[in-house]
């Protein structure tokens, strides 16, 4: 039987609603999630969309960039690093703002020589500015089999975690004229590439370019997000069910995310800008100095 012409319209206008709620994308498909960015082919999409190849060889890197901007998500991925000496390169996972005040929560993975850990580089942009690095070293080798990757953003907090562990949260502090992001979409991006001027021991310990194709692996991508469509976040409706999510509703770690995070800081952490002042010879920047896990 033919479904009339104005059910078909009732049809197609819920699942547009639904689609600007966005409270999850169901399963991995970096076909339909991405585009490839950049790379000209070092980037390669596999097995029906569920796998993402990133390369990087001498004369390029690849990476990708999600079709779909959001105004609060949590994103999570697995992601294989680079094996061997990866040493120069860097695997990035984040999101990102447009423009030259943007907005980024970036989490970068240092290559490093064989045999030593694998550096995580995070840092969190506010409205053009940056300067707020912590470096920690994985406490598992990431190259031997997938692990899993999480950027939680929402109104109250930023949070970083890997395997579920949080190693980072950088709370909205607005209030004591601290920037928050809060204001701009930003876009899911993955990138491989040199960084050997900086990325491993300071620059000191370059690229081995005779080790290349350098490979990283993703998989198992997933968004819940207030997606943004026409000028706005679907989540300004009061309709929107992501308003109802954990993920968004969340102001603070519980007792045992504290707990972890503490230990990761303790145990793990081997920069902290908070802590540099020779970079901030006239004072850290006004967030290490509140009262808030950051």
């Amino acid at each position: 039987m033919s479904t009339p012409p104005n059910s078909k319209c009732t049809i197609y206008m819920t699942t547009v609603l639904i689609l600007s709620c966005m409270k999850f994308v169901l399963a991995t498909n970096f076909y339909r999630d991405f585009d490839i960015l950049w790379g000209n082919g070092r980037g390669n999409i596999l097995n029906n969309g569920k796998v993402l190849m990133l390369s990087l060889d001498e004369y390029s890197g690849s990476g990708i960039q999600s079709k779909r901007a959001y105004l609060y998500s949590r994103i999570d991925v697995q992601i294989k690093l680079v094996s061997g000496n990866s040493a120069g390169t860097v695997a990035a996972f984040y999101a990102g703002s447009e423009g030259d005040n943007r907005d980024e929560i970036d989490i970068e993975f240092l290559g490093n020589v064989t045999g030593e850990p694998y550096t995580v580089h995070t840092n969190i942009y506010t409205k053009g500015k940056g300067d707020r690095e912590q470096q920690f070293q994985l406490w598992f080798d990431p190259t031997t089999s997938f692990h899993n990757y999480t950027i939680t953003w929402n109104p109250s907090m930023i949070a970083i975690l890997v395997d579920g562990t949080p190693i980072r949260v950088f709370k909205n502090m607005e209030s004591s004229g601290v920037p928050y992001i809060n204001e701009l979409p930003m876009k899911v991006y993955a990138s491989l590439w040199n960084g050997d001027q900086w990325a491993t021991r300071g620059g000191a310990i370059k690229t081995n370019w005779t080790e290349a194709p350098f490979i990283t692996w993703l998989r198992n991508y997933k968004a819940r997000g207030c997606v943004w469509m026409n000028g706005q976040s679907a989540c300004n409706s009061r309709s929107s069910k992501a308003i109802n999510h954990d993920w968004y509703k969340q102001r603070e770690l519980d007792l045992k995310g504290n707990e972890l995070l503490k230990l990761v800081k303790r145990r793990h952490m081997v920069y902290d800008y908070c802590n540099d002042f020779n970079r901030f010879p006239h004072g850290v920047p006004q967030e290490c100095h509140l009262n808030t896990p950051i």
